[in-house]
C-alpha cells in the first residue's frame, strides 16, 4: 500500500517568545474573547510556535448543590487566566501494580492535583509566520481514557504541543469530564436521563468548542472527535446520542467502541446506596440520600473507593456508564442498521497487544491466554462488529492495527503494542521517558500524525488521497510499525477470523 507524505508547511525557524507577539498567530492574539469571558493564554520556550490556552472553564463548578447534576453553562466573567492546567476531576491512583504505575507513568495525571472544579478545556493552536492567517484550521477534540475512573488534561503522554508545533496546520482541544462516582453515579434520586453525567460534560464541552473555536483560528465545520479506550467508547456513545446534531464531521476511535464490555448494570442503584451507607447517609429517602452525600468531601469518597476496590472487598462495586437511553443504549446493532447515528466517517483501530497491560501484573509477563482474551473481547472484536455495522449502511470506516514496539514506551520485552502505547507517537511525546526515540520511531510518529491530520482536514477524501482506503469485507486495514515496516497492510479477513460477532473465538490468538 502506497502512502504519500502530507504537504504540511513547517516553519523555517523558531522565534523567540517576545517576537511571536508581533507575528501572525492562528488565534491572532494571546487575548481571546469567548462566551465565558476574555481568556489570556501563553507561549512557552519549549514549543514557541504554539499558543496554549489552558484550564478554560466551560461549565460552572459541579460542587455543592451542583454535585451530581448535569453541567451548567459557565456564567461569563471578565478575565480568565488560561496559562496553567486546571486540576483533573476527582479520582484515585490504584495501588495495584500495572504497566501504567510501574513502567509508564506518563499515562497518569499529575499526582494529587484533583478537584471537583474541573470542568475545563485546553486549547493548543499554531503560531505561523507564513501563509494566510485568516484561513480557519481543522480541529481535533480529545477525550481521554482511563476506564471512566481516571484521566485528565494534564497527562504527560497526552499533551499535543509538540504535534501542533510540528504541523502548524491544526488545533487540538482537550475536554475534562467527570469520572467514577462523580461522573457516573447512578443514584436513585437522579432523573433517568442524568445518570451518565460525564457524557453530558463532554457534550457541553463540544458545544463550547462549536461556539468559540473560530476565535482561536479553528473551523467549526471541521471538528473531529478523537478518543482512546474509555474516551474511544465515549466517542462512539456520542455518535449514537446525537445523530442529528453531532457538531463533528469525523470520529477517531482508538481501542474502544460502544460494544466494548465496560459498564455498570445496577437498576436498583445499590452501588451508590452502599457508598452512602458508609458515610452515614443510609436508610434515607433517595433525595435525602443524595443531599447527605453532597456534604461529604470528595477526597473522603475517593479514599473510600480506593481502599475498598484495591483490597478486592466484596461485594464488588462499580461506577461506569449505565444504559439511560439518552447517552447509552441497549442494542447498538439495531440502532446502527436503522442509521440511528451521526453517519460521519471514522477511523477505528486497535493495538496488537492490548491485553498484556490490562490483566494481572507479572514483571516477567502476564498470563497470555488472559491477555489474548482481553485483546479480542474488549477491543478487536468489538471494533470488527462496529465496522461491519457501519459498512452495512454505507458509512466509511478506515481501519488500522498498531503493532509498534519501542523500548522507551514498552521497556519490558513482553509489552510490545500494549493498550495506549500508540498515543505517545500521535501526541509527539514518545521521548519523554526511558530515553530518546529511534529514527524509525520518530518517522512512524510523523507518518501517523500526518494521516490523522489528513483525516481531520477532510474526513471523506483525506485518507483515500493518501492511499488509505475505507473498509471493505475483503479489503485491508493499515498496519503501523510492524517489524521494520512503517505503514503496511493486514487483511481484514485475518482481523475478523478470530471473532464471532463481538466475542473472540475460544483460544484464538490476536493477529500481529
Amino acid at each position: 500500500m502506497h502512502f504519500k507524505n502530507l504537504n504540511v508547511q513547517l516553519c523555517s525557524k523558531l522565534l523567540a517568545v517576545v517576537s511571536l507577539l508581533d507575528t501572525c498567530l492562528a488565534v491572532n492574539s494571546l487575548r481571546v474573547d469567548t462566551t465565558v469571558g476574555t481568556v489570556y493564554g501563553l507561549i512557552n520556550g519549549t514549543t514557541p510556535n504554539v499558543a496554549q490556552f489552558l484550564g478554560i472553564p466551560f461549565a460552572e463548578p459541579p460542587v455543592g448543590e451542583l454535585r451530581w447534576s448535569p453541567p451548567t453553562v459557565k456564567s461569563p466573567v471578565s478575565r480568565i487566566d488560561a496559562t496553567s492546567f486546571s486540576p483533573s476531576c476527582p479520582q484515585y491512583e490504584s495501588s495495584i501494580p500495572s504497566t501504567y504505575n510501574i513502567d509508564s507513568r506518563g499515562f497518569l495525571i499529575t499526582p494529587g492535583k484533583t478537584s471537583e472544579d474541573c470542568l475545563t478545556l485546553n486549547i493548543w493552536a499554531p503560531v505561523t509566520t507564513q501563509g494566510n492567517c485568516t484561513q480557519k484550521l481543522p480541529v481535533i477534540v480529545w477525550i481521554y481514557g482511563g476506564s471512566f475512573q481516571t484521566g485528565g488534561g494534564e497527562t504527560a503522554y497526552q499533551i499535543p504541543s509538540q504535534w501542533v508545533q510540528r504541523s502548524q496546520s491544526h488545533i487540538v482541544v482537550g475536554i475534562n469530564y467527570r469520572l467514577n462516582i462523580f461522573g457516573f453515579p447512578n443514584a436513585a434520586a437522579l432523573n433517568q436521563t442524568d445518570l451518565n453525567l460525564g457524557f453530558l460534560d463532554q457534550r457541553l464541552g463540544l458545544e463550547w468548542v462549536r461556539s468559540n473555536i473560530a476565535s482561536f483560528g479553528g473551523d467549526p465545520s471541521r471538528i473531529s472527535l478523537w478518543g482512546q479506550s474509555a474516551g474511544s467508547m465515549s466517542v462512539d456513545y456520542y455518535n449514537f446520542a446525537y445523530p442529528h446534531d453531532p457538531i463533528v464531521s469525523g470520529l477517531i476511535m482508538d481501542s474502544g467502541t460502544a460494544f466494548t464490555p465496560l459498564g455498570t448494570n445496577d437498576p436498583t442503584h445499590t452501588n451508590f446506596t452502599f457508598v452512602a451507607g458508609h458515610f452515614g447517609c443510609g436508610n434515607l429517602s433517595a433525595p435525602a440520600e443524595l443531599a447527605c452525600m453532597r456534604k461529604i468531601r470528595s477526597r473522603e469518597i475517593e479514599n473510600f473507593l480506593k481502599a475498598y476496590q484495591d483490597n478486592g472487598t466484596q461485594p464488588p462495586i462499580s461506577f461506569n456508564p449505565v444504559i439511560d437511553n439518552r447517552t447509552k443504549f441497549a442494542n447498538y446493532t439495531t440502532r446502527a442498521l436503522a442509521k440511528g447515528f451521526s453517519q460521519v466517517p471514522a477511523i477505528i483501530g486497535t493495538n496488537a497487544n492490548e491485553g498484556v497491560s490490562l490483566v494481572g501484573w507479572d514483571p516477567n509477563g502476564p498470563d497470555r491466554t488472559q491477555a489474548n482474551s482481553a485483546t479480542l473481547n474488549m477491543f478487536l472484536c468489538p471494533a470488527d462488529q462496529t465496522t461491519k455495522n457501519r459498512y452495512a449502511v454505507g458509512v466509511p470506516t478506515f481501519r488500522y492495527l498498531y503493532a509498534g514496539n519501542f523500548s522507551n514506551i514498552s521497556p519490558r520485552p513482553w509489552q510490545g503494542a500494549y493498550h495506549s502505547s500508540e498515543l505517545p507517537l500521535l501526541f509527539g511525546t514518545s521521548d519523554i521517558a526511558h530515553g530518546p526515540s529511534t529514527p524509525f520511531e520518530t518517522t512512524l510518529s510523523h507518518r501517523m500524525q500526518d494521516l490523522w491530520l489528513a483525516f481531520i482536514s477532510d474526513p471523506v477524501k483525506g485518507l483515500p488521497a493518501q492511499g488509505w482506503l475505507p473498509y471493505a469485507p475483503n479489503g485491508t486495514a493499515v498496519e503501523f510499525g510492524k517489524g521494520n515496516t512503517l505503514v503496511g497492510s493486514i487483511g481484514m479477513r485475518e482481523l475478523e477470523s478470530v471473532c464471532n460477532g463481538v466475542h473472540g473465538l475460544p483460544g484464538a490468538v490476536p493477529p500481529q
